[in-house]
């Protein structure tokens, strides 16, 4: 199995090579769709200028060498140079019948699988999760669920943070609610009213304020009464993460936590080494790293602070450590920071500290996969009426509510308008941020997100329901579909040139870590195949043949669509 785009690159680089000698293998094909074939080769065009020749005529010389190729039917040169490909339909049927026949669907393994590890969601301890931790979460969820389809080994990092200097201030107010009040209000999940009425007493009560300090003092030292405290704090807030996680079907558990705490131990060594290799020195009581490269608007040099003047540590320096750790302990090959875009400057000065200070050697691929905003109607930051941060909690629980008024009148057994509701309302919220490239910033438009048409989760979940509903009236499981599949006519043609493409758009969105790129062709493949159910007719094709052919790229398109879904975290329903 072969994709098209992919196919023809190897022919017209064959091509290449015959024609033109070993040099000019290393032209790119430049292969894309034609509006006049299947798919045209570009290359004359550039290649005509290191040939000192006329683009028609260079073209012309591929044409004639791809033409004989299986794959296609015919090759055609036009306008300046161009080379418009049809591909034959025997090879198409063969290529997507066996694509039927594979338990991969087509999609292969890694050549070289690597250990990557994926830094994402992050919440922090004794904090709501709000609108923004979406983005991290899901688009991070999509990318190591794609990683590990292809083979890769993935170590899921939850970085949440768990340490600093905020917890004095909490275990005070713990202790003066009382434990059990306590555990009650994160149960709950009045997180956010737990941090701040002990954010008020902080600012308001000096005699709070340095019992609270005090106690940031024995949490360092490692008293044992507050450690006790602080990680009852942590565990009453892991429970709410996990609620949040088990509605929005992550795969995030317990055992990927990676908190700022685990680091702790290692941020003395971090300094000392650093300092130690001249990568970093004191600057103004503070022990700073200046990556060259960053500066701030005043021209001086940007430091990475990781010692302040007061010998506390900050998140610089757990990153450091973090991506040591990474590299030397966990073996890493790549690591990926699914993170907000506002911390772009950041990251890119720790990467620019650990590779001079040899912790990040070239072998590894570090990179910030950058999140953009979830904005309102008036295109800011999507907030509540009051203008407050709208809580992770509350906007599932809105999606989901809204997708049960949509479909209300349709199913009358309310257990089963439930469960339907909720993979339509988490299905419609996570595809909405998947569709769009994860640095951009979207507008949450819940009408939109819920419509049944356009490129929505819905729309997606509504083509898997239309094809199951063609073997239920069939009376067929879609497993017993069987090839082959011979695609005739120009719209099954088009499904089965889409369907042909799905490894290709998991190996891309796994390269540049954007799964919305996977969702584009799902999409496309929806699109492709509502196309077909309206120009071909399966269950009343007259042609055995042709029927049994359609019910089999119907069979394909359904696990194609399940099996992509499953890679995006969308849950699918069996009806809708």
């Amino acid at each position: 199995m072969a994709y098209p785009q992919a196919a023809l690159a190897a022919q017209v680089s064959a091509a290449l090579t015959t024609e033109f000698g070993p040099d000019y293998a290393d032209a790119d094909p430049l292969i894309r769709p034609s509006s006049f074939a299947d798919l045209q080769s570009n290359v004359a065009l550039s290649l005509a200028k290191r040939l000192g020749q006329q683009p028609r005529e260079v073209a012309a010389r591929i044409a004639a060498r791809i033409a004989d190729a299986p794959m296609c039917e015919r090759a055609e040169v036009s306008g300046p140079g161009f080379i418009n490909v049809t591909l034959s339909g025997e090879w198409i049927s063969g290529e997507v019948t066996a694509q039927l026949a594979d338990d991969r669907l087509g999609v292969p393994a890694a050549a070289n699988p690597q250990r990557v590890v994926v830094d994402y969601s992050a919440p922090n301890v004794a904090k709501e999760m709000h609108v923004g931790h979406l983005r991290t979460t899901v688009v991070g969820d999509a990318f190591v669920r794609a990683l590990e389809y292809l083979g890769h080994q993935v170590i899921r990092a939850n970085h949440i943070g768990d340490w600093g200097t905020n917890f004095g201030m909490l275990l005070e107010h713990l202790l003066d609610v009382g434990e059990e009040a306590a555990r009650a209000d994160l149960a709950a999940g009045d997180i956010n009213a737990f941090y701040q009425a002990a954010k008020v007493k902080f600012d308001a009560d000096p005699a709070f304020a340095d019992r609270s300090r005090r106690r940031v003092v024995a949490l360092q030292a490692g008293e044992p009464e507050t450690l006790r405290l602080w990680q009852m704090l942590v565990s009453d807030s892991r429970l709410y993460y996990n609620a949040i996680y088990t509605k929005l079907r992550v795969t995030l558990t317990d055992a990927d936590l990676a908190p700022e705490s685990f680091y702790n131990p290692m941020l003395e060594s971090v300094c000392a080494d650093l300092e130690a290799a001249g990568v970093a020195r004191m600057d103004e009581g503070a022990l700073c790293a200046f990556p060259p490269g960053f500066t701030g608007r005043d021209g001086r040099p940007l430091p990475l602070i990781l010692r302040k003047s007061d010998g506390g540590y900050g998140y610089g320096t757990t990153d450091m450590a973090a991506i040591r750790y990474r590299v030397t302990e966990l073996g890493a090959d790549r690591i990926t920071y699914v993170v907000g875009s506002e911390q772009a400057q950041h990251l890119a000065m720790v990467f620019t500290v650990a590779r001079q200070a040899g912790w990040l050697p070239d072998r590894v691929r570090a990179e910030h996969a950058a999140i953009g905003m979830v904005t309102g109607t008036d295109r800011k930051r999507f907030r509540s009426r009051s203008g407050a941060s709208v809580k992770l909690i509350d906007l599932i629980n809105e999606a989901v509510s809204r997708a049960e008024e949509v479909i209300k009148d349709r199913y009358d057994e309310p257990e089963l308008r439930a469960q339907i509701a909720e993979a339509v309302g988490i299905g419609a919220l996570k595809y909405a941020d998947l569709s769009v490239a994860r640095e951009s910033s979207y507008v949450l438009d819940f009408d939109r997100m819920l419509a049944l048409n356009g490129n929505t989760g819905p729309y997606l979940q509504y083509a898997t329901a239309r094809i199951r509903s063609i073997f239920g009236r069939a009376e067929l499981a879609p497993s017993d579909a069987a090839g082959p599949i011979d695609p005739a006519e120009p719209a099954e043609r088009a499904l089965a040139l889409r369907l042909l493409g799905f490894g290709a758009a998991i190996t891309e969105a796994v390269a540049t870590a954007e799964p919305h790129k996977l969702a584009g062709f799902l999409f496309e493949v929806a699109s492709d195949f509502t196309a077909f159910y309206e120009q071909c007719p399966v269950l009343k094709a007259g042609d055995p043949a042709v029927r049994q052919s359609r019910l089999a790229i119907a069979a394909l398109t359904l696990r194609v669509l399940l099996t992509g879904l499953g890679l995006l975290g969308i849950p699918v329903p069996d009806r809708m």
